[in-house]
């Protein structure tokens, strides 16, 4: 008994390479899993690695540009702090910003305050409706377009000097302001425009793409950007973070718009990051390929050998002690008659088809039987039989006119 069950649980065991034929697949999804993980973070990462700033010689950097400003004179100075930017802002002074949009509410007010009284230049890149509106009254961004070659169609110097330039992104519209400068049209709308504010101006370029590294050289767009941009003997270049801490103390409290900044009104979707979306999905691409590497039959079931040959005998004993334990005496009826009729049907002409009609089938045993006895109708499509002994006699009625068919 000890060496029968030994053997049972070894030949129940697992070998390595059972266990390598059983996990290879969900091994297999998780590797594809990581690799497109790895192929989505090298994409989406890299080229826009220091987006805009003049220390960056990636593409979308633009040390380029910082560079041919410092051969010429001007002095540029990076600030990600609102705080710097507003202390260094004077007549000698241009200060661009990079991302207007990401300045809070309370931040553009203060920055237009400090622009203002500043009497410099102020370079505004892709502002939008988020932040147009503050930082310059009475100018909206009306839509976005493309970024394409246009002419500068207008009076400006640095404009006119600079010839065609890759502009595009925003289109600025002025309320009938009357110091305004309109260059570079776009369906009908300028995507520069220049805004005088007494001894200093602000400037709007709709898109900051001749900025970049690997834009500078196309067309006149270094001629241009060295214009705009060097004007002033000092230029601050600022890049708004979302660490400063003015944004952060806004946040803390009152938002700018008269709510508490420790009450969010936002929706529990809106407060999801975006990158949490990504991970949704390739979760539910691990669910289905794990739902398919388990799925072990994918269609009907197939019918398989038996590991042991049954006799007949013993297989219709199971079968009729199933059938007497459901007290199905409906199913054994249906099931004796239904191998009768198929068994006789050749014996007297009737096609397989048409062995289980009585219309078909009932007539041609009546022609082959000699006798008088029990009526075929009832014994071959009678009804159900009402105990065990009623079974019993259909059954010796359906042996008795099988070998009456059989013999005439």
């Amino acid at each position: 008994m000890t060496e029968v069950t030994a053997a049972s649980t070894t030949s129940a065991s697992l070998t390595p390479h059972q266990i390598w034929i059983r996990t290879r697949g969900l091994l297999l999804a998780l590797l594809v899993l990581v690799a497109a993980g790895i192929a989505l973070a090298t994409m989406r990462s890299g080229d826009q690695h220091g987006r805009l700033d003049p220390r960056s010689a990636d593409r979308y950097g633009s040390r380029a540009v910082a560079e041919l400003l410092k051969e010429r004179g001007v002095s540029v100075h990076v600030v990600t702090t609102l705080d710097e930017a507003t202390a260094q802002a004077d007549p000698e002074t241009t200060l661009l910003v990079t991302s207007p949009n990401l300045l809070t509410p309370r931040q553009q007010s203060e920055l237009r305050a400090t622009t203002d009284h500043s009497d410099g230049r102020t370079v505004l890149l892709a502002a939008g409706p988020p932040s147009v509106g503050t930082l310059v009254r009475g100018v909206r961004a009306e839509s976005t377009g493309p970024v394409a070659t246009r002419a500068p169609q207008c009076s400006l110097p640095a404009a006119r000097n600079a010839g065609a330039v890759e502009t595009g992104g925003f289109h600025y519209a002025s309320d009938g302001l009357a110091d305004t400068i309109a260059c570079f049209p776009s369906d009908g709308l300028p995507t520069l425009l220049l805004v005088e504010q007494g001894a200093g101006d602000t400037v709007l370029l709709g898109s900051p793409d001749l900025l970049y590294n690997d834009r500078l050289g196309n067309q006149g767009n270094a001629s241009l950007a060295l214009q705009l941009l060097g004007s002033r003997p000092h230029l601050v270049w600022y890049l708004p973070s979302l660490t400063d801490t003015s944004a952060a103390a806004e946040n803390g409290g009152d938002g700018g718009d008269g709510r508490d900044g420790a009450h969010d009104d936002r929706s529990f979707v809106e407060l999801i990051p975006q990158g949490w979306l990504w991970g949704a999905l390739q979760l539910a691409l691990a669910a289905v390929l794990a739902a398919i590497w388990r799925a072990r039959r994918l269609g009907p079931l197939v019918a398989e050998r038996l590991p042991v040959a049954i006799r007949a005998s013993e297989s219709t004993e199971g079968l009729a002690r199933l059938y007497r334990r459901a007290n199905a005496r409906d199913r054994a009826a249906d099931s004796l008659r239904k191998a009768t009729r198929t068994r006789i049907a050749p014996l007297i002409g009737v096609s397989p088809r048409d062995a289980h009609s009585s219309a078909t089938l009932i007539p041609a045993v009546s022609a082959r039987l000699s006798t008088t006895g029990s009526d075929p109708q009832a014994v071959l499509f009678g009804p159900v039989p009402s105990d065990d002994a009623a079974l019993v006699q259909l059954a010796d009625q359906l042996d008795t006119l099988e070998r009456e068919v059989r013999t005439s």
